[in-house]
Order: structure tokens, then C-alpha cells, then sequence
């Protein structure tokens, strides 16, 4: 069965899920699901997730695209993306020396559980090359150092070059500004829940010093504000005073992998509109 994920964001006014779905009727296209969000219907912005079935398209892939532009998205001032699921996105990973959340996505891809391709895992360390390339993955070694990273970062570009997202699985590297407007797709951070109170090194042993309670973690998209970016999912686990630094590391590594693993698949699955500061997650 052929099918297409079409996502939506305007300004919230009457009739947008009517145009939508007699544009799709009048092309024999078969609505599966359907959800909607409105910020305020007074002037608020509008999004829509729709998925369906193509099998029966009385247009071409590109007509369809072309048409919706035309007569439905221009005139009501849309921002949207069709996707057709026979066409998964191209991902890249980038990490540094921490496997947790590499390899975690990595067996997910391999059984099928994130609707992608992995292209390639990009690492500013040669650790990782040999666990990588089992699973069949391209893997490039690009060094950084304070005085080489522009051009590492361009060498970085140049690996990632045509891919729909990039993930970050403790990648331990700050992206510059230029690198985010010239990579071409969204990136996708993991990080621990003690920022900002425990930035830095050694951020478990300072929790532990400090009697915390919960450990948690952050998947977000990368913006130039560090670790400031829209959040997509969030996770905790109670710990208490019996676990020490090494136990909280433990901890806090599954609550990681978790986590990035459900924003990536919720990425992969259109599920994530970004509305400025906050996403929407259907």
C-alpha cells in the first residue's frame, strides 16, 4: 500500500481542513488520520498532520505537490512538506566517544524500528569505527581541534551533504552558527536534565554532592542558543541517596538512549512541527 504524510502550519482560519481534504478527494486520495492543533482560533497559528494512502493518485507525485502549492497552500500562506513513505529520509549521526546512544539507534535502524537510512556516522575520534561498520555503516574519522575546527566543520559539511536529518549521539563538539545554516537539515541534541545547574565536566558527581533525586534527559533541535533549541521529548528516573556518581552515569545513559531514540522516530514519522521556540508533537 502507497502512502504520504502531509504536514501543515498557518494562520488559523475557517476551512483549512476542508480545503485540505477536497484537494486530496478530488485526486482519489484516501485520508487515514488526521490531527490538529490551534495556538488560538483567533489569530492563532493552525497545524495538521494527515496521513493517507496514494494508491489510487489520478496525478503524478509531482503534480500533486505542484497543484497543493497552487491552489491550496499559497492562498491560505502555508508552510507544509509531503513526504511519500517509500522515500525514507537519509540520516547521519555524529558522535565523539560514547557509544550509548549511537549504538541504541543503530540496532533500532537495523530491526527496522526507525524508517530511515543511515548514510553514515561522522566522529571527531577513530573509537567507534569498528561498531559502526558491523551494522554496515559508512564511518568518517574527522579530528577537531581548537585550531582546525573550521575546517573540520567543513569537512563535516562535505560528509553530510544531501542528508534530511542529522542526530547528535553525544556528539561532544559546540556547532557553530555557520555549520547550522549551511548543514541543510534539522539536528536533533541528547542531553542530560542538569543543565544548566551542573554544566560541564563531571556533571554526576556534582549531582550526587548535591542529593538529586531525579535523573533526567533533553532531545531537542540544535539552534545557536546551546542546548536552547525547541524541545521534542523529554524523560526522568528516580534515583536515591544509596547511588553514587557511577550509578547516576548508569542511569542517566538509558534515560539518554530512551529518549534521543523516541525524538529521532517521532521525527522520522512527521510527527514534529516547530512552532518558533516550542514544537508541536502529534
Amino acid at each position: 500500500m502507497a502512502a504520504a504524510r502531509l504536514l501543515v502550519s498557518c494562520p488559523d482560519r475557517p476551512g483549512i481542513i476542508a480545503a485540505v481534504s477536497r484537494f486530496l478527494f478530488e485526486r482519489e486520495v484516501n485520508i487515514v488520520s488526521s490531527d490538529q492543533h490551534s495556538t488560538d482560533p483567533e489569530g492563532g497559528t493552525f497545524f495538521l498532520r494527515m496521513a493517507f494512502t496514494v494508491d489510487h493518485l489520478t496525478v503524478s507525485r509531482e503534480a500533486l505537490a505542484e497543484e497543493f502549492a497552487r491552489e491550496v497552500a499559497q492562498p491560505m500562506g502555508m508552510t507544509w512538506r509531503l513526504r511519500h513513505l517509500d522515500e525514507p529520509p537519509r540520516m547521519a549521526i555524529m558522535v565523539s566517544r560514547e557509544d550509548h546512544c549511537l549504538l541504541d539507534l543503530l540496532w533500532r535502524w537495523r530491526r527496522g524500528e526507525l524508517d530511515c537510512d543511515v548514510g553514515i556516522v561522522v566522529s571527531n575520534h577513530p573509537d567507534l569505527r569498528a561498531d559502526v561498520e558491523s551494522f554496515g555503516v559508512r564511518y568518517e574519522h574527522v579530528p577537531v581541534t581548537p585550531d582546525t575546527k573550521p575546517q573540520a566543520e567543513a569537512r563535516a559539511l562535505e560528509l553530510l551533504a544531501g542528508s534530511d536529518v542529522v542526530v547528535l549521539a553525544r556528539y561532544m563538539q559546540i556547532l557553530t552558527r555557520d555549520f547550522l545554516d549551511r548543514v541543510g537539515a534539522p539536528v536533533i541534541n541528547i542531553h542530560h536534565s542538569f543543565l544548566p545547574a551542573f554544566a560541564g565536566a563531571d556533571p554526576y558527581r556534582r549531582a550526587h554532592d548535591r542529593g538529586v533525586k531525579m535523573v533526567g534527559a533533553t532531545a531537542h533541535y540544535v539552534t545557536e542558543e546551546l542546548d536552547a533549541g525547541p524541545i521534542i521529548e523529554q524523560g526522568i528516573e528516580r534515583v536515591t541517596h544509596r547511588d553514587d556518581p557511577a550509578a547516576l552515569a548508569h542511569v542517566g545513559r538509558d534515560v539518554e538512549r530512551v529518549v534521543l531514540a523516541r525524538a529521532v522516530r517521532w521525527h522520522l514519522e512527521d510527527r514534529v512541527l516547530v512552532d518558533e521556540g516550542k514544537t508541536v508533537v502529534f
